[in-house]
């Protein structure tokens, strides 16, 4: 590989980190961009390169070196002096090196990071119509473009559409979402791609063997995995193993330097999470912690396992790959077996969300502890499906005649033989408990006597109530205010029109103020409140008007009625702009008679004085 000159080792000794010692001096340099190399040494071959590029990507990638190479290329002359654009420069021309130094005259880079302002750029289309000093052609690098202010965009976008045939735009940036489109359209989009884990490795493995360091291919790929395709943050990284461990690097050294966990311990900790086993699960935890693991990297690599268990849950052959350690692909594999989709799906919400606790709370083991309890309760909870059957299988009114057996699976009347505490789960997750015992050992009446009764004679057991009974919507609505549910109430109150009403069934139109999930809610509360299952369902007809409706409707009446009254007529002749505001029923007196000392009653309408 060959390097800058630039990068190579300083002539007064001073050393050069590797990722500006190997930095790609050629397209053949840059590795897993082969798209990118491919069609800029086709453009460069025959001639139709675009007068503006734009280069995206994560940190780290080559997006800065890219656009130097390709400066580079685009004015090299050779080493004869004869040369014209090429996809391979010679490296050793007076414009190769110049633009290696970072010193081409020619060759402009800004940082659109510390200069965003409309002003900046002004001063960059000014030198714009002047030609090359000495350059084939004037190159602009503005880096991290999508810092640029929108005033900033706009004075750019003439010039960048039509620019001087002399004049050539690279611009970089890892946002290219905020760079605008106006922008973007007048471009040649280029998007750099992450390095994949294996060739991250392959890479380090050659440039420990150009340092005469020994690594460790654990230490690699950890290295590697540690660095998520950037090749400058896994350089950086190998610089500080090296520096560490003094020129050979093992996989202990890296793991204690990224805080990393052992592979074997995380699949141990997972299995404690999974199995329920809470105080094991702190404990490893402990131990990690102690060993110097970060909680937050454990979290992450708990993530990174589950998304590698559900993935040989569904192709089970992702297991078998090469690049597997062996502790992963023997114990993931049965660990597989063993959870379900939903399991591990829940698993990585929960991770997910823990995660981003611990990266913001202010003792992150204390968020990493309380996120593997949350795991851990929740690996005993039934999937939904597995709800959805137990609920089913419970005997109902068809099995039994109308009488729920007891969890346990006995029926009911088996609980004669002695009280027993007997509850029944809602939806909502409340339980209600029921203390069911024998008749005869209730405290017998005084007045009356107790009957014999036959020894084969069984008495009949009562039938199971409703906790609320519902004759009409306007119950409904009264009962979800009295179950503090006020926005339900008013919902229903307001935008539901009825089209028909029976004891555990309700239908109705929406109107436009309803929420979508009105049905479905309205279905659970009253399924909560009454004990009983409600099919509450959504209709295309019109319905009754609303509940809100009919009362304005009465008043409406009432109001009218009132204002044909003599009386108030006469009042609202003396009182020209009085308004009829309320009609009120008088109250009744218990007597019969009035009480004169008190205020009148609005046995008349009310009325507002002007």
């Amino acid at each position: 590989m060959r390097q800058d000159k630039d990068t190579s080792e300083a002539a007064d000794g001073a050393y050069r980190v590797l990722a500006r010692k190997y930095r790609p001096a050629s397209f053949a340099d840059l590795i897993g961009q082969d798209a990118l190399i491919r069609t800029l040494t086709n453009a460069l071959s025959s001639g139709r390169l675009a007068h503006a590029f734009m280069l995206t990507g994560v940190r780290g990638v080559g997006k800065t070196t890219t656009a130097r190479i390709l400066a580079r290329a685009l004015n090299c002359i050779g080493p004869d002096g004869t040369g014209g654009p090429t996809p391979e420069p010679c490296g050793r021309c007076e414009h190769c090196v110049a633009i290696a130094e970072d010193r081409h005259v020619d060759v402009i880079e800004m940082d659109a990071a510390s200069r965003t302002g409309i002003d900046d750029i002004r001063e960059l289309i000014e030198g714009v119509r002047y030609r090359p000093v000495t350059a084939r052609t004037k190159v602009y690098i503005i880096d991290e473009v999508h810092m640029l202010s929108r005033q900033a965009f706009n004075g750019l976008l003439k010039t960048l559409e039509e620019p001087p045939e002399h004049v050539v735009f690279i611009f970089a940036t890892t946002e290219i979402r905020k760079v605008p489109v106006t922008v973007l359209s007048r471009c040649q989009r280029f998007d750099l791609r992450r390095v994949d884990q294996e060739r991250l490795a392959e890479h380090f493995a050659g440039l420990a063997a150009k340092e005469g360091v020994t690594v460790a291919p654990a230490a690699l790929a950890m290295i590697a995995r540690a660095a998520d395709g950037s090749v400058r943050d896994g350089l950086s990284l190998l610089d500080q193993a090296i520096a560490l461990t003094g020129g050979e690097v093992g996989e202990e050294s890296v793991k204690d330097m990224l805080g990393l966990a052992d592979r074997g311990r995380i699949v141990d900790l997972f299995e404690a999470v999974m199995g329920g086993e809470i105080a094991a699960a702190l404990d490893l935890l402990g131990e990690l912690y102690a060993a110097g693991a970060d909680p937050l990297v454990v979290l992450q690599d708990l993530l990174e396992l589950t998304h590698f268990l559900t993935r040989v849950r569904l192709v089970p052959d992702v297991a078998e790959d090469p690049g597997v350690p062996e502790t992963e692909r023997v114990r993931g594999k049965a660990l597989a077996d063993k959870l379900g989709i939903a399991v591990l799906s829940r698993t990585w919400q929960m991770l997910l969300k823990g995660i981003d606790e611990t990266r913001t709370a202010p003792s992150p083991i204390q968020a990493a502890e309380m996120v593997l309890i949350r795991l851990a309760h929740a690996s005993e909870l039934p999937s939904p499906g597995e709800l959805v059957r137990r609920l089913s299988s419970e005997p109902g009114e068809a099995q039994s005649g109308g009488r729920r057996e007891s969890p346990a699976g006995a029926p009911a009347a088996a609980a004669r033989n002695g009280p027993s505490l007997v509850a029944t789960g809602s939806r909502g997750g409340a339980a209600t408990a029921a203390l069911a015992q024998e008749p005869q050992a209730q405290e017998p009446r005084i007045q009356e006597p107790i009957a014999q009764e036959p020894i084969a004679q069984v008495r009949p057991e009562p039938e199971a109530k409703p906790l609320v009974a519902l004759d009409g919507f306007a119950e409904v609505v009264a009962l979800a205010r009295a179950r503090k549910e006020g926005i339900l109430a008013n919902h229903l109150e307001s935008h539901v029109h009825l089209v028909r009403f029976e004891p555990g069934m309700i239908e109705f139109r929406p109107g436009e103020g309803a929420p979508s999930d009105l049905s479905g809610r309205l279905s659970r509360c009253l399924q909560d409140w009454t004990g009983e299952r409600w099919m509450v369902s959504v209709s295309s007809e019109s319905g009754a008007p609303s509940l809100r409706e009919q009362r304005q409707a009465r008043e409406a009446e009432r109001l009218e009625e009132a204002a044909q009254d003599p009386l108030v007529q006469e009042v609202m002749t003396l009182f020209p702009g009085a308004r009829i505001v309320a009609v009120r029923e008088a109250a009744t007196e218990p007597s019969g008679e009035r009480d004169e000392s008190a205020p009148p009653t609005a046995r008349q309408p009310q009325e507002d004085e002007r």
